[in-house]
């Protein structure tokens, strides 16, 4: 018996060495150096890693965050919020099962924080699914002192719960300078951060893109982060920019140099643009046929993307219904074959119903601003997205760009925000693609003799 109880207290001190590496050492290392060199020299030693600590912040405050004040951070909240509460908020929650005179409770593993959130690992009980954590995630949330809980699966039988204690994207992203290589990945088009900090990336060759958001919620900073960042490629003739603006050119009219062509009505000029494309689409489809199946720059031709700012005036209010079917069935041509032959249609909307657009499972990436409903949400990401954490129509007013994201193929929705594309950039963007104009100036004897 005694053995045992000494193998048990020793497998708890591992696992609080391991658990608490920070707080084991600090408390072993200050214990030993006070029973081998007393107060004072602690007291000096203390002041020293005090000074040392103030120093690293601020030569590279994000290396001292992420090796020292997160690590500490992260052991704090383990000892102080998520040990002790755990076995009570599972069984009131009820997470945990009884059978047979044994409880069967969720393991709390591994517990990370990064400041703005906690990520808790989580190993579930037999016979459990997510679905049952992503029902209590309201719960969860102010049991552990958080704004909200996401839930995402790890691996088989393991959840990570993100607790979230602030919003890491409140401040607009400025945007960057532009590049000044045509050498744009197109599958990977730079428009903002993500909440993580890494760069948020969209896929244009090979998808269809949906910007789903309210008035004011940020769609324009979106479209024209995408255009900020083809910007080289399109003054190579890489990319070429074709535009509708049904509101009269109050969006794409701040920039028309961007593109080789924009109307700005939802009239006959805008659907025939439509088939145009449509034509387009099928007759290099036709010229591809056994040669490839992917448009790539080596072809020649440019890569195609069509911008269409309020789609619904187009295939939805059009008051003519022979318009409005024409330029239904050239959208759904285009966003259906023309992955392939190298065009992308990058379609912005506010109402993301069924009747409005019919067509929405041919969007393969779809970007959810600032919403009204909470059912909006799995209308524009898919069912179940709102559940794991995708709360789009909460986002707030004061956060315009700010927008859930989800690729067909990919299970996690995303959360990131777009570039700030001010005025002044706009400007900037249309002095970076207007053709330099060369002037010819009279030699000097073309001036004597004009004199």
């Amino acid at each position: 018996m005694l053995v045992w109880l000494l193998l048990r207290l020793a497998v708890r001190v591992v696992l609080a060495a391991v658990r608490y590496p920070l707080c084991v050492t600090l408390f072993i290392g200050t214990y030993a150096l006070h029973r081998a060199a007393g107060l004072s020299s602690l007291v000096l030693t203390f002041l020293t890693l005090i000074g040392t600590l103030i120093v690293w912040y601020g030569i590279d405050r994000a290396s001292f965050l992420r090796h020292a004040w997160f690590r500490l951070l992260t052991e704090w909240r383990r000892l102080t919020v998520y040990v002790p509460r755990w076995r009570t908020v599972m069984r009131l929650a009820e997470l945990s099962k009884d059978s047979r005179m044994k409880e069967y409770r969720p393991k709390l593993r591994r517990v990370r924080s990064e400041g703005w959130r906690d990520k808790v690992q989580v190993r579930m009980i037999l016979a459990q699914s997510p679905e049952q954590w992503e029902a209590r995630r309201d719960n969860l949330a102010h049991s552990f002192d958080a704004r909200s809980c996401r839930v995402r699966v790890f691996k088989p039988r393991v959840l990570e719960l993100d607790f979230i204690h602030a919003d890491p994207l409140a401040q607009p992203v400025a945007v960057p300078p532009i590049a000044c290589t045509a050498d744009v990945d197109l599958k990977r088009v730079v428009v903002g951060r993500t909440e993580t900090g890494k760069p948020w990336r969209i896929k244009l060759l090979g998808s269809q893109v949906l910007v789903v958001g309210v008035p004011g919620a940020g769609k324009g900073s979106v479209l024209w982060s995408i255009v900020w960042r083809l910007a080289p490629a399109i003054k190579a003739g890489v990319v070429r920019l074709i535009g509708i603006d049904p509101k009269g050119g109050m969006e794409l009219g701040q920039c028309p140099d961007a593109f080789e062509k924009v109307i700005y009505d939802s009239g006959p000029e805008a659907v025939a643009l439509l088939e145009g494309i449509a034509a387009e689409v099928k007759e290099r489809a036709a010229r591809y046929r056994g040669i490839r199946r992917l448009w790539a720059r080596n072809t020649g031709e440019p890569f195609t993307v069509l911008i269409v700012d309020e789609l619904a005036d187009l295939i939805a209010y059009q008051s003519d219904r022979n318009l409005r079917e024409r330029a239904t069935r050239a959208i759904q041509t285009i966003t259906s074959q023309g992955r392939a032959p190298g065009y992308a249609v990058v379609g912005l909307v506010q109402d993301p119903r069924k009747e409005i657009v019919s067509f929405r499972h041919l969007f393969t990436t779809r970007v959810a601003l600032r919403l009204d409903e909470p059912v909006q949400v799995d209308m524009v990401l898919g069912d179940g997205v709102r559940q794991r954490g995708a709360a789009a129509h909460e986002i707030s007013e004061n956060t315009p760009g700010v927008a859930w994201l989800k690729e067909d193929g990919q299970r996690e929705p995303e959360r990131a925000r777009a570039f700030h594309v001010t005025d002044a950039d706009l400007v900037e963007l249309g002095v970076f693609l207007t053709p330099a104009t060369v002037h010819e100036f009279p030699s000097k004897t073309e001036g004597s003799a004009a004199a």
